[in-house]
């Protein structure tokens, strides 16, 4: 059974977002979302600067068993990148919520209110 912080709130598309304040957002992939993937060995995420559109592809994942689109859950500009995580993309599988978060977005912290919660998240995710 996956993790599922209740700190934390979550996309349809199984990215979790935590609220940093004054309208920070960090983002990374669920525990279920990695545990489907499998061993992660490539992370790509959005450079800051850019502009990511909530629902729309923003990097790339790649495990042992697929590639697969990585989505911004929230629309806002890109602030920060995780780059260690480039290099040791075996976070996202081992440290989902801590060292493998992937990226920070600058949004209106209404987008926040739009996420879904872990009780929300846990029956999407079929736990």
């Amino acid at each position: 059974m996956s993790r599922i912080p209740e700190n934390l709130r979550y996309s349809d598309t199984h990215e979790w977002v935590e609220d940093l304040g004054n309208g920070r957002f960090r983002i990374g992939i669920t525990d279920h979302a990695q545990e489907l993937l499998g061993d992660v060995v490539y992370v790509e995420g959005p450079e800051p600067g850019r502009i990511v559109v909530a629902g729309e592809p923003c990097g790339v994942l790649e495990s042992v068993k697929a590639a697969s689109d990585l989505f911004s859950p929230l629309s806002g500009q890109v602030i920060e990148q995780n780059a260690e995580v480039a290099g040791n993309p075996q976070w996202l599988n081992e440290d989902p919520y801590g060292k493998g978060w992937i990226f920070v977005v600058e949004t209106g912290a209404e987008a926040w209110n739009r996420l879904l919660d872990s009780a929300a998240y846990l029956a999407l995710a079929g736990q």
